[in-house]
């Protein structure tokens, strides 16, 4: 990209992700300045369906109060499926009927768990769907 200014040209080149977004005044008087890869690195923090497991089982403990099997859906990267009906609560990756089971893409998952994604948005914006019994998919708020 170029700007011919006159007799001048000026060029910019994209060679990093860590460049300058602008920077912006502070009601004190000082700057703060933001970068490309504040905005990006929750790219790179993505978590694969293991790390999601993990991070649901945490999230889960030994009680969720959900009282039921959800299986949480990602298509070709893999599936999550909480039992909540077991004492104590289990979450593994073995495929088995559930009462309930999103269907939700692995970013949409990240997004989920991360609090970026509220369940009910997401489900209202067809970022995900829910077949089988909606009161399990109403409890999921408590789980993530």
């Amino acid at each position: 990209m170029g700007w011919k200014l006159g007799k001048l040209k000026a060029s910019m080149t994209l060679t990093s992700t860590i460049f300058r977004l602008g920077n912006y005044p502070l009601l004190n008087g000082t700057n703060i300045s933001y970068h490309a890869n504040h905005f990006f690195s929750f790219i790179k923090d993505a978590m694969n369906i293991q790390e999601c497991t993990d991070a649901i089982r945490s999230k889960v403990g030994e009680d969720s109060g959900l009282d039921a099997v959800l299986k949480f859906d990602c298509g070709a990267d893999g599936l999550i499926v909480i039992d909540g009906a077991a004492t104590p609560n289990t979450v593994g990756n073995e495929d088995r009927e559930a009462d309930c089971t999103v269907a939700i893409t692995l970013d949409n998952l990240n997004a989920l768990l991360s609090g970026a994604l509220n369940p009910v948005t997401g489900f209202m914006s067809g970022k995900f769907t829910v077949s089988g019994d909606m009161s399990v998919a109403m409890k999921l708020q408590r789980v993530v």
